[in-house]
């Protein structure tokens, strides 16, 4: 098989869907991997590194969606790559096609195979090409609040940990999955004051444990979120159900009633937000203000440390593609049910049930 890595030209990212080492186990199963040139010059990864390792570097994007049975990248074919794609070609990348009918529209119309990272999942509902991203984001959701509370970046001027006498700040985060969990570490490890809301018990139970009460655990309801918005000085988002739109679960009244200067960090915004006031936003102009509040609604947070965040998402994604490559898409989403669950859309229809359910309601 021929697998291609297009440089991205999403703005501010800064990632690349292959390194040296996934280069040379691809090539060492019998594939071609054709790289665009300065693809991995953003996270450290240059031409050389990468011809060393087998790949043939190709000056111009179109000779990679021309050549390639396989595409390989880190974030979604952006417009101007749309007429590149042809039919029966896979697309393997973050997607997120429930928060985008434009683009799942384009990939039907050119007869793609759009398989997303983030719905391979295994029987025990772990999403593991999706969690390195994840604990990234939790990571630096929580270090950009911590900052942007600082009175020139337009927060309250309150000290995430405040100092003995000074109370610290309130974090509020809501989910309780990878990105809610590794916000509330970093969290605790400030010396924030940190609440945790989630509908699944089990969960909430286990982070009360792990966490030795460095947290305080409330189930969640309109109610509960409401009234956790009041008293937040930092507001996360971390809400995810797999493929699926992110449920709404801050209204704008709830915005309303939060303290001004207070920051919302909505890191469910690739997947439409959770925050009713959120918007998409961009590295270099992350945050707009609304109702006093600062909202964060960056969708590929992860680019803002490339070199770690390269490293992880290949760690994970690489032996998939290698399945992939080896025994083509079919037979690797016969042998192999997460694999199959990432298929989104293919042959001109959507086929990943979550979804398909975005486009109906």
């Amino acid at each position: 098989m021929v697998i291609g890595v297009p440089k991205e030209i999403k703005p501010g990212e800064r990632r690349c869907a292959v390194t040296p080492a996934g280069v040379q186990q691809l090539v060492a199963n019998g594939h071609t991997v054709l790289v665009e040139a300065g693809a991995g010059e953003g996270s450290g990864l240059f031409d050389a590194q990468l011809r060393s390792a087998g790949a043939e570097v190709c000056p111009a994007p179109e000779t990679i969606f021309e050549r390639a049975d396989m595409v390989m990248k880190v974030k979604e074919p952006l417009e101007e790559e749309w007429p590149l794609l042809r039919p029966g070609q896979v697309i393997f990348t973050y997607l997120h096609l429930a928060s985008s009918k434009e683009l799942t529209e384009a990939l039907l119309k050119s007869g793609a195979v759009g398989v997303a990272y983030e719905t391979i999942q295994r029987p025990d509902g772990e999403l593991p090409l999706l969690t390195p991203m994840s604990e990234i984001a939790g990571k630096l959701a929580m270090q950009e609040a911590a900052a942007a509370l600082n009175v020139h970046r337009g927060g309250r001027g309150i000290l995430i940990g405040g100092v003995p006498g000074v109370p610290p700040a309130e974090v509020v985060v809501l989910g309780c999955g990878t990105v809610g969990v590794n916000a509330v570490e970093v969290a605790a490890g400030l010396g924030a004051q940190v609440s945790i809301l989630d509908i699944n018990l089990d969960r909430l139970r286990h982070l009360n444990e792990v966490m030795h009460g460095r947290c305080i655990t409330v189930y969640s309801d309109p109610v509960t979120v409401a009234r956790a918005a009041t008293y937040a000085d930092v507001l996360i988002g971390a809400v995810l159900i797999a493929g699926a739109r992110a449920p709404n679960l801050v209204t704008e009244a709830m915005v309303e009633t939060m303290k001004p200067g207070s920051i919302i960090m909505d890191v469910a915004i690739d997947q439409g937000g959770c925050i009713e006031t959120s918007e998409i936003t961009t590295h270099d102009s992350p945050y707009v203000v609304k109702h006093g509040v600062l909202h964060w609604g960056v969708p590929n947070m992860p680019a803002a440390v490339p070199r770690t965040a390269t490293l992880a998402l290949t760690n994970a994604t690489t032996p998939y593609a290698v399945r992939i490559a080896n025994l083509g898409l079919d037979r690797a989403a016969e042998q192999f049910p997460d694999i199959a669950l990432g298929i989104n859309v293919r042959n001109g229809e959507i086929v990943h049930p979550h979804v398909r359910a975005a486009f109906e309601s």
